[in-house]
């Protein structure tokens, strides 16, 4: 029974549909056919009546019309969100190349300039390698004999020194840091010319020692390479004053350093190619030397 009635309304909708459309086309054509524009009044309330009729009809039509135009549309943005992230991607790629390569650029110019004021050949290196121990300071670089680099050359970096290979392999160099607890380097404070030793700490720290008490020294002076001792030119950037004290003698003083070089971000270096007088004396007269070694390797097949 309830299927019957159900064929009955769809019945009835359907002639309905079909008298409207009847009916419109009628009074389209009488109107077409005789230039009128005012309905007739027959014609008027059947074309009220179909208005809702035409309402309930259309809508499903033109909300999945409405469904498919929203659902291309997302589709549409969708694509042109992973075009823009990709794009956003590409250029964020391009301004850290950028930057590193401004990072590069700079630090160039700065060991340019140090090779000009030296006269000293610097050959690039990168850092492979660290020892970290509380004895120990030192890093592996990954240049070697191969290279020109031998034992007792200063290693240095765009920020100021880092230390000072102490052994070499045909394709690499072992250089033993500031911080290490062996290092002992004659400083000088660049504003007052007041001198001293620096040692290494094996912390983060450097120690500026035997400063005369008549010595003027400051927080925030520069300590730089003093060249004497023969191993390190002069002029070298150590350090910055941190803080001052004064020893139980009250006859000398000492001061505390940060060092010039990050030595926890430190990623590339410099090899000086030129030994100091004092260490080109000491590894000319050891037995085994690393010239005649690199010589012999040379000469190897």
């Amino acid at each position: 029974m309830a299927e019957f009635h159900s064929r009955a309304r769809l019945t009835l909708l359907v002639v309905a549909l079909v008298g409207v459309a009847t009916v419109s086309m009628v009074v389209d054509r009488r109107a077409f056919r005789d230039g009128e524009r005012d309905l007739p009044v027959w014609a008027g309330p059947l074309l009220d009546a179909a208005v809702p009729i035409q309402k309930a009809v259309s809508w499903p039509i033109d909300s999945m019309r409405n469904a498919w135009s929203n659902y291309l549309a997302l589709v549409g943005v969708r694509a042109e969100n992973v075009q823009l992230r990709s794009e956003k991607a590409w250029l964020e790629e391009q301004n850290l190349q950028l930057r590193e390569a401004l990072v590069a650029g700079g630090r160039l110019e700065r060991i340019a300039a140090m090779r000009e004021a030296f006269e000293v050949p610097m050959l690039p290196t990168e850092l492979v390698g660290r020892d970290v121990s509380p004895w120990f300071q030192s890093v592996l670089l990954d240049r070697g004999r191969a290279d020109g680099v031998r034992s007792g050359m200063p290693v240095i970096s765009d920020d100021g020194l880092v230390g000072l290979v102490v052994a070499t392999s045909h394709t690499a160099a072992k250089t033993k840091l500031l911080l290490d607890r062996q290092t002992a380097i004659d400083g000088t404070v660049q504003r007052s010319r007041a001198r001293g030793i620096v040692r290494g700490q094996g912390s983060d720290e450097l120690q500026f020692e035997f400063v005369a008490r008549g010595g003027d020294v400051q927080v925030g002076d520069l300590v730089i390479t003093s060249g004497l001792g023969g191993v390190y030119p002069k002029g070298l950037l150590i350090g910055e004053v941190t803080r001052v004290s004064e020893l139980g003698s009250k006859l000398l003083r000492t001061a505390v350093l940060s060092p010039a070089v990050d030595f926890g971000r430190l990623e590339q270096a410099f090899v000086m190619l030129r030994r100091g007088p004092v260490m080109e004396l000491l590894y000319s007269i050891e037995t085994g030397d690393e010239d005649r070694v690199a010589a012999n390797e040379e000469q190897s097949p």
